[in-house]
Protein backbone atom coordinates (compact mmCIF):
# COMPACT_ATOMS: atom_id res chain seq x y z
CA UNK A 1 0.00 0.00 0.00
CA UNK A 2 1.25 3.51 -0.85
CA UNK A 3 2.86 5.47 2.00
CA UNK A 4 0.38 7.75 3.72
CA UNK A 5 -2.57 5.51 2.83
CA UNK A 6 -4.75 3.57 5.24
CA UNK A 7 -7.48 0.95 4.84
CA UNK A 8 -10.97 2.20 5.71
CA UNK A 9 -14.55 0.99 5.52
CA UNK A 10 -16.88 3.24 3.53
CA UNK A 11 -20.42 3.10 4.87
CA UNK A 12 -23.63 4.29 3.28
CA UNK A 13 -27.19 3.55 4.17
CA UNK A 14 -27.64 -0.19 3.73
CA UNK A 15 -24.10 -0.98 2.41
CA UNK A 16 -20.39 -0.81 3.15
CA UNK A 17 -17.17 -1.55 1.26
CA UNK A 18 -13.40 -1.54 1.75
CA UNK A 19 -11.43 1.45 0.45
CA UNK A 20 -8.21 3.38 0.91
CA UNK A 21 -7.76 6.92 2.13
CA UNK A 22 -4.83 9.37 2.24
CA UNK A 23 -4.13 10.60 5.76
CA UNK A 24 -2.80 13.99 6.78
CA UNK A 25 0.79 13.55 8.00
CA UNK A 26 1.43 14.95 11.48
CA UNK A 27 5.14 15.54 12.02
CA UNK A 28 6.77 16.74 15.28
CA UNK A 29 9.94 18.79 14.70
CA UNK A 30 12.11 19.63 17.69
CA UNK A 31 13.67 23.07 17.28
CA UNK A 32 17.09 23.60 18.88
CA UNK A 33 18.63 27.07 18.60
CA UNK A 34 22.17 27.69 19.84
CA UNK A 35 21.99 24.39 21.76
CA UNK A 36 18.76 25.40 23.52
CA UNK A 37 15.56 23.50 22.82
CA UNK A 38 12.93 26.14 22.14
CA UNK A 39 9.84 24.28 20.96
CA UNK A 40 8.45 21.27 19.19
CA UNK A 41 6.59 22.33 16.06
CA UNK A 42 3.75 20.05 14.97
CA UNK A 43 3.52 20.44 11.22
CA UNK A 44 3.30 18.80 7.83
CA UNK A 45 6.61 17.13 6.85
CA UNK A 46 7.61 19.19 3.79
CA UNK A 47 9.86 22.23 3.19
CA UNK A 48 10.76 22.37 6.87
CA UNK A 49 13.51 24.93 6.28
CA UNK A 50 10.88 27.52 5.34
CA UNK A 51 8.81 26.63 8.40
CA UNK A 52 11.77 26.99 10.80
CA UNK A 53 12.98 30.22 9.18
CA UNK A 54 9.53 31.79 9.29
CA UNK A 55 8.95 30.71 12.88
CA UNK A 56 12.21 32.33 14.00
CA UNK A 57 11.46 35.46 11.95
CA UNK A 58 8.00 35.95 13.38
CA UNK A 59 9.26 35.36 16.93
CA UNK A 60 11.69 38.23 16.42
CA UNK A 61 14.80 36.04 16.70
CA UNK A 62 16.03 36.82 13.16
CA UNK A 63 15.34 39.65 10.73
CA UNK A 64 17.34 38.74 7.62
CA UNK A 65 18.55 35.59 5.91
CA UNK A 66 22.09 36.50 7.02
CA UNK A 67 20.99 36.16 10.67
CA UNK A 68 20.81 32.40 10.04
CA UNK A 69 24.40 31.30 10.54
CA UNK A 70 23.62 27.59 10.29
CA UNK A 71 20.55 25.46 9.83
CA UNK A 72 20.30 21.72 9.51
CA UNK A 73 17.09 19.70 9.47
CA UNK A 74 17.33 15.98 10.13
CA UNK A 75 14.00 14.58 9.06
CA UNK A 76 14.75 11.08 10.34
CA UNK A 77 15.55 12.41 13.82
CA UNK A 78 12.78 15.00 13.77
CA UNK A 79 15.15 17.78 14.76
CA UNK A 80 16.21 21.17 13.40
CA UNK A 81 19.56 22.53 14.63
CA UNK A 82 19.99 26.28 14.15
CA UNK A 83 22.59 28.88 15.01
CA UNK A 84 21.69 32.53 14.76
CA UNK A 85 23.47 35.86 14.87
CA UNK A 86 23.19 37.49 18.27
CA UNK A 87 22.27 36.03 21.65
CA UNK A 88 18.99 34.40 22.52
CA UNK A 89 16.96 36.11 25.26
CA UNK A 90 17.62 34.54 28.64
CA UNK A 91 13.96 33.94 29.34
CA UNK A 92 11.74 32.58 26.58
CA UNK A 93 8.38 31.22 27.66
CA UNK A 94 6.54 29.12 25.08
CA UNK A 95 2.83 29.92 24.80
CA UNK A 96 0.25 27.40 23.58
CA UNK A 97 -1.81 28.99 20.81
CA UNK A 98 -5.20 28.26 19.24
CA UNK A 99 -3.66 27.15 15.96
CA UNK A 100 -4.39 23.67 14.62
CA UNK A 101 -1.74 21.10 15.41
CA UNK A 102 -0.80 22.46 18.84
CA UNK A 103 0.92 25.64 17.70
CA UNK A 104 3.62 27.21 19.81
CA UNK A 105 4.40 30.91 20.05
CA UNK A 106 7.27 32.35 22.04
CA UNK A 107 5.75 35.84 22.02
CA UNK A 108 2.12 36.91 22.11
CA UNK A 109 1.05 38.83 18.98
CA UNK A 110 1.44 42.60 19.11
CA UNK A 111 -0.46 45.19 17.11
CA UNK A 112 2.26 46.34 14.73
CA UNK A 113 1.24 49.45 12.79
CA UNK A 114 0.98 48.77 9.06
CA UNK A 115 3.12 51.26 7.15
CA UNK A 116 1.00 53.87 5.30
CA UNK A 117 0.40 52.70 1.77
CA UNK A 118 -1.56 53.86 -1.23
CA UNK A 119 -2.11 50.26 -2.27
CA UNK A 120 -5.75 49.45 -2.99
CA UNK A 121 -7.34 46.23 -4.17
CA UNK A 122 -10.58 45.78 -6.03
CA UNK A 123 -13.24 43.36 -4.88
CA UNK A 124 -12.67 41.32 -8.04
CA UNK A 125 -8.94 41.03 -7.23
CA UNK A 126 -9.81 39.70 -3.78
CA UNK A 127 -12.24 37.17 -5.24
CA UNK A 128 -9.70 36.13 -7.88
CA UNK A 129 -6.96 35.62 -5.29
CA UNK A 130 -9.23 33.36 -3.24
CA UNK A 131 -10.18 31.41 -6.39
CA UNK A 132 -6.50 30.95 -7.25
CA UNK A 133 -5.84 29.71 -3.71
CA UNK A 134 -8.58 27.10 -4.05
CA UNK A 135 -7.19 25.94 -7.39
CA UNK A 136 -3.69 25.52 -5.91
CA UNK A 137 -5.08 23.63 -2.92
CA UNK A 138 -7.01 21.27 -5.17
CA UNK A 139 -3.91 20.66 -7.31
CA UNK A 140 -1.56 19.86 -4.39
CA UNK A 141 -3.77 18.20 -1.81
CA UNK A 142 -5.08 14.64 -2.06
CA UNK A 143 -6.94 14.65 1.25
CA UNK A 144 -8.83 16.95 3.61
CA UNK A 145 -7.59 18.46 6.84
CA UNK A 146 -4.95 20.72 5.25
CA UNK A 147 -4.97 24.52 5.47
CA UNK A 148 -3.65 26.70 2.66
CA UNK A 149 -2.40 30.28 2.43
CA UNK A 150 -1.32 32.41 -0.52
CA UNK A 151 0.16 35.88 -0.99
CA UNK A 152 -0.99 37.86 -4.03
CA UNK A 153 -0.02 41.13 -5.67
CA UNK A 154 -3.58 41.45 -6.95
CA UNK A 155 -2.82 39.61 -10.19
CA UNK A 156 -1.29 36.29 -9.21
CA UNK A 157 -0.28 34.19 -6.22
CA UNK A 158 3.40 34.89 -5.49
CA UNK A 159 3.85 32.44 -2.60
CA UNK A 160 1.76 29.43 -1.57
CA UNK A 161 1.94 27.25 1.54
CA UNK A 162 -0.07 24.42 3.01
CA UNK A 163 0.09 22.71 6.38
CA UNK A 164 -2.10 20.92 8.90
CA UNK A 165 -1.78 24.04 11.09
CA UNK A 166 -3.22 27.41 10.04
CA UNK A 167 -0.48 29.30 11.86
CA UNK A 168 2.20 27.13 10.23
CA UNK A 169 1.18 28.29 6.76
CA UNK A 170 2.05 31.86 7.76
CA UNK A 171 5.42 30.79 9.17
CA UNK A 172 6.12 29.01 5.89
CA UNK A 173 5.19 32.11 3.86
CA UNK A 174 7.39 34.30 6.07
CA UNK A 175 10.32 31.88 5.75
CA UNK A 176 10.09 31.42 2.00
CA UNK A 177 9.78 35.19 1.47
CA UNK A 178 12.93 35.76 3.52
CA UNK A 179 14.89 33.11 1.59
CA UNK A 180 13.73 34.46 -1.79
CA UNK A 181 14.02 38.14 -0.94
CA UNK A 182 10.31 38.88 -1.48
CA UNK A 183 8.99 41.98 0.30
CA UNK A 184 5.50 41.28 1.64
CA UNK A 185 4.73 44.90 2.53
CA UNK A 186 1.38 46.01 1.12
CA UNK A 187 0.41 42.62 -0.37
CA UNK A 188 -2.85 40.67 -0.15
CA UNK A 189 -2.90 37.43 1.87
CA UNK A 190 -5.69 34.87 1.49
CA UNK A 191 -6.13 31.83 3.69
CA UNK A 192 -8.54 28.94 4.05
CA UNK A 193 -8.90 28.81 7.84
CA UNK A 194 -10.26 30.83 10.71
CA UNK A 195 -8.22 33.96 11.50
CA UNK A 196 -7.02 34.08 15.10
CA UNK A 197 -5.27 36.99 16.82
CA UNK A 198 -1.98 35.10 16.37
CA UNK A 199 -2.48 34.93 12.61
CA UNK A 200 -3.51 38.58 12.39
CA UNK A 201 -0.47 39.55 14.47
CA UNK A 202 1.88 37.65 12.18
CA UNK A 203 0.38 39.33 9.11
CA UNK A 204 0.84 42.73 10.74
CA UNK A 205 4.51 41.93 11.39
CA UNK A 206 4.93 41.07 7.71
CA UNK A 207 3.28 44.30 6.54
CA UNK A 208 0.32 42.59 4.87
CA UNK A 209 -2.23 45.22 3.77
CA UNK A 210 -5.28 42.95 3.31
CA UNK A 211 -5.88 39.67 5.16
CA UNK A 212 -8.82 37.60 3.94
CA UNK A 213 -10.29 34.18 4.71
CA UNK A 214 -13.01 31.89 3.45
CA UNK A 215 -14.25 31.70 7.04
CA UNK A 216 -14.42 33.92 10.13
CA UNK A 217 -12.00 35.93 12.28
CA UNK A 218 -12.02 36.01 16.08
CA UNK A 219 -12.93 39.15 18.02
CA UNK A 220 -9.29 39.66 19.07
CA UNK A 221 -8.16 39.38 15.45
CA UNK A 222 -10.61 42.12 14.47
CA UNK A 223 -9.43 44.44 17.26
CA UNK A 224 -5.77 43.87 16.44
CA UNK A 225 -6.34 44.49 12.70
CA UNK A 226 -8.24 47.70 13.42
CA UNK A 227 -5.45 48.98 15.69
CA UNK A 228 -2.73 48.06 13.19
CA UNK A 229 -4.40 49.57 10.13
CA UNK A 230 -4.80 46.24 8.33
CA UNK A 231 -7.87 45.39 6.26
CA UNK A 232 -9.52 42.18 7.49
CA UNK A 233 -12.16 40.32 5.46
CA UNK A 234 -13.96 37.05 6.11
CA UNK A 235 -16.36 34.70 4.34
CA UNK A 236 -14.84 35.49 0.94
CA UNK A 237 -16.96 33.15 -1.15
CA UNK A 238 -20.02 33.05 -3.34
CA UNK A 239 -19.37 36.49 -4.82
CA UNK A 240 -19.46 38.30 -1.46
CA UNK A 241 -17.44 38.93 1.68
CA UNK A 242 -17.61 40.60 5.09
CA UNK A 243 -15.10 43.36 5.89
CA UNK A 244 -14.31 43.82 9.59
CA UNK A 245 -11.66 46.54 9.56
CA UNK A 246 -10.37 49.31 7.26
CA UNK A 247 -12.76 48.77 4.31
CA UNK A 248 -11.28 51.83 2.58
CA UNK A 249 -8.52 49.67 1.12
CA UNK A 250 -11.04 47.59 -0.89
CA UNK A 251 -12.91 48.99 -3.87
CA UNK A 252 -16.33 47.35 -4.09
CA UNK A 253 -16.97 48.76 -7.57
CA UNK A 254 -13.98 47.01 -9.20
Amino acid sequence: MEEGMTEIIMMEQGQCCAAQRHLVAEYPLRLVVDDRELATLIASPHELEYLVTGFLRLQGLIETKEDLLLMGVCKNEGEAQVRIRGALPEKIRPVLTSGCGGGISLNLPRATQIAPTEVRYSFSQLQQAMKQLQQLAEAYTRHGGIHSTGVSDGNRILLYAEDLGRHNTLDRIAGEALHKGIDLQGLLLVTSGRISSEMAGKCCQLGIAVLASRTSPTDMAVRLSEQAGMTLAGYVRGGRCEVYSHPERLDASG
